[in-house]
């Protein structure tokens, strides 16, 4: 383990190095370029010098890079965009939405970003509206989105992991529950095999018990009939002992479905002896599908009562009614005292079995002494197609959503604001133009009332002074747009005016990069000199 570290942190210090070389790239190339206003070497090298300590610490202090990379963005300018640092800062910004476990720093972190950026503007900014919302449209753009894309990514990362995870558990959780199904269908198997055969052999010690009785036997048959009855009880109770112990009392009904009705198997009682009848003489109500749920339940708790009937209460007689309605089927079994001495109970599970298997479904159960005899009394609701549960949300659903809402709110947020900067721009610009007609005519000395009237409401917010020729000692100069074109170098008009507030000098300046004038100032130069 241990001689893999130094491996590994090489690698991390090659690819800190390899970041640091991409951020640096724009600052030198900007400078080189002319994108920037010129800086002094040590400006930039001390430039270079922050950002790799903020490549530094981006691993395991990203709001700290975060912050390293806002302040040389307001140290460059005003308004926080510059070509040298804007890709370091949406750079730093998605590292502190990917590493940065909890918001509540980075909302902070941007939040102070804003609020120095327009406390520069409001001390040092030469025009404060543009400048804020170039500053507003920066921290949008260049630090809210890629922050909010590095937690979409981590969320994302940490979901999948979890996702994996879960499927880990899930995969364990079924191979459990596999188990457990084959564990349960042993044991419903046991447990029908005990009520199936138990049923038999009960009706077998009844055929076994009428034969002993009737007429005209022999001794030596009717001894063996005797056996016989003898044998068949004694092998209910075996079967109770080695299967009956399998049995669970909260197992639902047995998986393979009764082959018979409950007129069937009323029917073959009584045909082995066992004197049964359907209550007023009168066939059992319509009942539910053998095959279901509910007609497999009544099946068993009918099956369970005769079978009781015939073991505990020989000779007694017995009495089925069934009462179909919309909501369910109420089996009732009601049987008298007995004419014999019957099996003794050996403490079975089958009652309790049945109370479990049809309070689960939902009905009711009761058994107990009634009159001279038994009655046990079962009610199963009617089987519903239940309606589909809506699946939940799953969290990674959620949080897709709301990184989802947060990138579109901060989006069209950074639209709107862009729009309007826009707008603001377009209108400072065409409202401070001055037209060549009217910049022709204005000759020097004139008093800056008269010539209120065709000057612009506005001045440029952009001077270009640096391209400007010097300007007389002691007059103050105002600088006007020669056309209303928009995202371009225009010409500007330059006029100075004196302390006693008098037109002193009028200059033209050609917009960057031309070699000459415009036509139209052009123009206006020739009516002045004329």
């Amino acid at each position: 383990m241990s001689d893999h570290r130094p491996e590994a942190g090489f690698g991390g210090v090659g690819r800190g190095v390899v970041v640091w070389a991409v951020l640096a790239l724009p600052a030198l190339a900007a400078d080189r370029l002319g994108m920037n206003e010129p800086r002094a070497l040590w400006q930039q090298l001390a430039g270079l010098g922050v950002l790799a300590v903020a490549v530094a610490l981006a691993r395991r202090r990203p709001l700290a890079a975060f912050a390293l990379g806002a302040g040389l963005g307001l140290a460059a300018a005003p308004a926080l965009f510059s070509v040298s640092y804007g890709p370091a800062l949406a750079t730093f910004a998605l590292l502190l939405g990917l590493r940065a476990p909890r918001a509540h720093a980075a909302v902070a972190g941007l939040t102070g970003t804003g609020v120095l950026g327009a406390a520069r503007i409001a001390l040092t900014g030469t025009d404060p509206v543009p400048e804020a919302l170039v500053l507003t449209g920066t921290l949008l753009f260049g630090c809210v989105l890629p922050w909010l894309a590095g937690r979409y990514w981590r969320q994302s990362r940490a979901l999948a992991e979890a996702g994996w995870l879960r499927a880990a558990r899930l995969e364990d959780g079924q191979r459990h529950a596999e188990e457990r199904a084959r564990l349960r269908e042993r044991a419903r198997i046991a447990q029908d095999m005990h009520d199936s055969l138990g049923h038999e052999l009960s009706l077998l010690a009844l055929r076994a018990a009428a034969l002993q009785v009737a007429p005209g036997l022999a001794d030596g048959h009717r001894a063996a009939a005797a056996d016989l009855r003898a044998a068949a009880a004694d092998a209910t109770d075996h079967l109770h002992r080695i299967i009956g112990v399998l049995r669970e009392d909260d197992e639902p009904a047995p998986l393979a479905p009764a082959g018979e009705s409950l007129d069937e198997l009323v029917a073959r009682a009584a045909e082995s002896g066992l004197p049964v009848r359907w209550e007023d003489g009168h066939p059992a109500a319509p009942a539910p599908e053998p095959g279901g749920p509910a007609g497999r339940l009544l099946h068993r708790t009918l099956r369970e009562a005769l079978t009781n009937a015939a073991r505990h209460a020989p000779g007694a007689p017995v009495v089925v009614a069934v009462t179909g309605r919309a909501s369910g089927t109420t089996v009732t079994v009601t049987n008298g005292a007995a004419t014999g001495p019957g099996a003794p109970s050996a403490g079975g599970t089958g009652l309790l079995g049945l109370r479990a298997a049809v309070t689960s479904a939902g009905g009711g159960f009761e058994a107990g002494p009634h009159g001279k005899g038994f009655r046990v009394r079962a009610y199963v609701p009617a089987q519903r197609t239940g309606a589909r549960a809506p699946a939940p949300t799953a969290p990674f659903t959620r949080a897709r959503r709301r990184v989802a809402l947060g990138l579109g709110a901060a989006a069209g947020a950074g639209l709107v604001l862009v729009g309007a900067a826009f707008g603001w721009y377009a209108y400072t610009e065409t409202h401070a133009v001055l037209a060549p007609s009217a910049y022709a005519p204005l000759r020097p000395g004139t008093p800056y009332g008269d010539l209120a009237a065709v000057l612009p409401d506005r001045e440029a917010h952009d001077p270009p002074t640096d391209r400007a020729p010097a300007p007389p000692a002691g007059t103050d100069c105002h600088y006007y747009r020669a056309s209303g074109e928009l995202l371009v170098s225009v010409d500007h008009f330059r006029l100075c005016f004196d302390g006693r507030n008098r037109l002193a000098a009028k200059d033209v300046v050609p917009g960057a990069g031309r070699t000459g004038e415009a036509p139209g100032t052009r123009a206006a130069r020739e009516e002045t000199a004329r």
